[in-house]
């Protein structure tokens, strides 16, 4: 539990959106945990106990509040600021490290055995792996149950449960009812067979404009476009080939998915969450921005910033050597040849939605990234790369491929930025972009690129590295600030000229 009650009782008694996700409340006279914007009348003090992960009420004997679902709201940016044992096990917990290899698994990834890890979450949040493990299955069964139509025993297997009968009894437990009863009181679903809708809340506000651009410049044919206000690309999960739509909005993003195995709804979902930064706090970031003069009207112009994520941690480390000492347009150029060239085709033409291919003019077919086995022994020769860079992009793929280097989230974010640093072509640079989007590092800064310098010294930073010192541990966000700052400059314009529509603007 929380140990600063009063801070916490307050919040729930003023219904502060702002801690949902960071805690959630649980009632010792109802047995229901809530999160602290609950519309529900304030409990008594006495009858309060705060924990810091759902998981972690469950596990005391509560259950989820079906007026606020707090196991729906968004996660606690703690999480990824803090790159400490707990964090990284919380992290692999969500992304389904635990369906396959149980917390045995999760336990190896993290070099560390199973009694120290489940000591240290205990300590931490509250509750050990398992524990935790269990209500992220139970979350991912209420959301096939309550969003699609397909039948409950294939839920059970979907969400990872290892009979109907676990599958019943901790449902039950988690949400206070059978899924059969789940399944009545939800709206219709979609049909048997046809794509998975999810919609995944973030903490407002919410730049969708910003996000789409940043992947509509770097899209690359065949593995992504952006048409229509909606993001959509190809995923390579641990039991198959998947295709996912992301629509961002400023309430809540629609994620559809078409999976070719059920069972990576989980990795699927969680791979959504952070190409959208889901989990962001944009309160949290302007807090600590903002009390930089120079960077204070950006966050006023585009507040509620997101760093894009990754899909997958090897594509974006490949992407990031692809794009040295080039445009983005020529990175994207270059990648778009590796994919079209190593890249799998998606499984059936039926299996991406209709109208999606060639609509835009970009692609023909959807192919998967290529792996990093498959790179490691490509002939790179073609892809108009100098020969410098063709052995960083082998070297890179055969320790992704040995495990020499880890790129996923559960990753030790200072050995990976040594381990990336160690390979031939890869400096500062490169290891704190891949930090910054594949790692999930907040406070990750690519210092040395050259657009942020530009950006900075327009607004008269001069010393990025030592300035940004001050912007911690929300870099990242600070870089892409200031990576975007013509589109803001051109938003302060906009919001500073009163004339009427009708009327030229002066200096057009």
């Amino acid at each position: 539990m929380l140990e600063d009650f009063e801070s916490c009782y307050r919040a729930v008694a003023s219904r502060d959106r702002r801690f949902d996700g960071r805690f959630v409340t649980a009632v010792t006279s109802t047995g229901i945990y809530c999160r602290p914007s609950c519309p529900a009348q304030t409990p008594k003090p006495a009858n309060v106990r705060f924990y810091r992960v759902p998981g972690a009420a469950q596990a005391a004997g509560f259950r989820a509040c079906r007026r606020c679902l707090p196991d729906a709201t968004p996660g606690s940016p703690e999480w990824d600021v803090r790159a400490d044992l707990a964090a990284r096990a919380l992290r692999l917990i969500a992304d389904g490290a635990a369906d396959a290899g149980g917390v045995t698994e999760v336990a190896r990834r993290l070099a560390v055995s199973e009694r120290h890890l489940h000591r240290t979450l205990v300590a931490e949040v509250g509750a050990g792996p398992l524990a935790l493990a269990r209500t992220r299955r139970a979350q991912t069964a209420r959301l096939l149950v309550e969003s699609s139509a397909m039948p409950l025993a294939d839920v059970a297997f979907a969400a990872g449960f290892g009979s109907i009968r676990q599958f019943n009894d901790e449902f039950r437990a988690a949400f206070g009812r059978t899924p059969s009863q789940a399944r009545l009181a939800a709206p219709a679903g979609p049909e048997a067979g046809g794509p998975i809708t999810l919609r995944l809340r973030h903490r407002p506000p919410y730049q969708v404009g910003a996000l789409l651009r940043w992947y509509a410049a770097r899209a690359v044919p065949g593995l992504e476009t952006v048409s229509g206000g909606s993001y959509r690309r190809t995923l390579r999960l641990p039991h198959g080939a998947a295709f996912a739509e992301l629509t961002p909005d400023t309430d809540a993003s629609q994620v559809r998915l078409y999976l070719t195995d059920l069972r990576d709804l989980t990795p699927a979902v969680q791979r959504c969450r952070r190409l959208l930064d889901t989990d962001a706090d944009p309160d949290a970031v302007a807090s600590i921005l903002g009390t930089d003069r120079r960077l204070a009207p950006l966050i006023a112009a585009g507040p509620g910033l997101r760093v894009p994520g990754a899909a997958d941690g090897f594509e974006l480390a490949v992407r990031a050597v692809l794009g040295q000492q080039v445009t983005v347009a020529g990175a994207r150029t270059i990648c778009g040849r590796l994919v079209s060239a190593l890249g799998e085709p998606l499984p059936a033409p039926a299996f991406a939605p209709a109208g999606t291919m060639g609509e835009t003019g970009e692609a023909a077919v959807w192919r998967l990234f290529p792996t990093a086995g498959v790179v490691a022994e490509a002939d790179l020769s073609q892809l108009g790369l100098p020969r410098t860079r063709q052995g960083t992009l082998r070297a890179l793929a055969a320790a992704v491929g040995s495990g020499a280097v880890t790129l996923d989230p559960g990753a030790d974010r200072h050995a990976t930025d040594l381990a990336l640093r160690a390979l031939p072509g890869i400096g500062p640079w490169t290891a704190g972009y891949v930090a910054m989007r594949a790692l999930g590092d907040p406070d990750a800064l690519p210092a040395g690129d050259l657009g942020l310098r530009r950006a900075a010294a327009t607004l008269g930073i001069t010393d990025l590295a030592g300035c940004a010192e001050r912007w911690r541990p929300w870099r990242a966000y600070a870089a892409m600030y200031l990576w975007n700052l013509p589109n803001l400059d051109h938003e302060r314009r906009e919001a500073r000229c009163t004339c009427p529509p009708s009327t030229p603007r002066p200096g057009r």
